[in-house]
């Protein structure tokens, strides 16, 4: 099963790290460097996001930073748990430190994901589904066992206390991927602009040192539109946090046709819409020849809790 994290652990030694030391080179010296990555880029082991049609466009490299944005409620949570189960689907080990959600929650989700199904429904409500659904919880928790750690705090967090925890995932136990929900939970102000740019730029910094890519959740403003798809120009606080970041999605669930589905049902005009849009606004380092800023469709399998690609997916299976 998932390890914890507590607050009990001393994060404060692994608040600072990087070396004050400026190292000024000739820029031929980095002529080799950049003609083995050429040689090399093809080799490089690629991680994918769970769905297949985004491939050409988008992947995971270490020592990057991803911001993930969207309205209350719109499923910026449930999108990045997915991108987590299937970082670990691929050997990756990840740390999920959610301020939104509690530890018991987070799992819940994630182990739905893994199973396949609503484990809620009427037909495990009986000794022989409560059963079923042990055996196949057990099967999680074996999957995820040294893949998957919590962040389970019991206080209120603050900036500094998650800079450590961050370093000492990436130090101590080989993490590479660390998800945090939410960063107006870590800099509770709106306002402090200057404390939003300062944490961001300590994990940028970390994700830098430790070749570890961070995933942090964010808000964006109340829109005039809520139909609107929103943009990397709509995230809440300081602007320096889009500039700091590598890449950055902004989260949309289509909430114009569940309010249809609920009046026609499946018969009615928006049934065939997606009911979320993952759209990437920031990609710095894209190299490929697709589109480097795709706006990836994606529908709800409701039993899973999982978004598919396309209505004729089936849900992933991860073991």
């Amino acid at each position: 099963m998932a390890n914890f994290l507590t607050d009990t652990i001393d994060f404060s030694q692994y608040l600072k790290e990087t070396d004050s030391n400026t190292n000024v080179k000739a820029a031929n010296l980095y002529i080799p460097a950049i003609k083995e990555r050429m040689r090399n880029i093809s080799k490089e082991k690629k991680l994918w996001m769970p769905w297949e049609k985004a491939n050409e466009s988008f992947y995971y490299r270490p020592g990057e930073m991803t911001v993930y944005a969207g309205m209350n409620g719109h499923g910026k949570s449930q999108v990045t748990a997915q991108i987590a189960m299937h970082l670990m689907k691929q050997g990756e080990k990840v740390c999920m430190a959610s301020f939104e959600m509690k530890p018991i929650e987070t799992i819940r989700l994630m182990s739905r994901m893994f199973i396949g199904t609503n484990p809620y429904t009427e037909e495990y409500q009986n000794d022989q589904g409560y059963e079923i659904l042990d055996a196949l919880f057990d099967r999680f928790g074996a999957w995820s066992d040294d893949k998957l750690w919590i962040y389970d705090q019991s206080n209120t967090t603050n900036a500094e206390t998650v800079i450590g925890m961050t370093r000492y995932c990436a130090k101590e136990l080989g993490i590479q991927h660390v998800f945090i929900d939410s960063l107006m939970k870590v800099v509770g102000s709106e306002d402090d602009m200057n404390g939003q740019k300062q944490f961001v730029g300590e994990l940028f910094a970390i994700a830098k040192d430790h070749q570890v890519h961070i995933h942090l959740i964010h808000h964006i403003r109340k829109p005039v539109n809520e139909a609107a798809l929103p943009d990397k120009y709509d995230l809440k606080g300081s602007g320096s946090i889009s500039d700091q970041v590598d890449n950055i999605f902004t989260v949309w669930r289509n909430k114009a046709k569940e309010e249809d589905m609920r009046n026609s049902g499946k018969f009615g005009n928006k049934s065939g819409e997606h009911d979320c849009v993952l759209k990437c606004c920031k990609q710095r380092h894209y190299e490929g020849s697709g589109d480097g800023e795709p706006a990836i469709g994606l529908y709800l399998h409701k039993d899973s809790a999982q978004f598919l690609g396309n209505t004729v997916d089936v849900p992933a299976v991860y073991e």
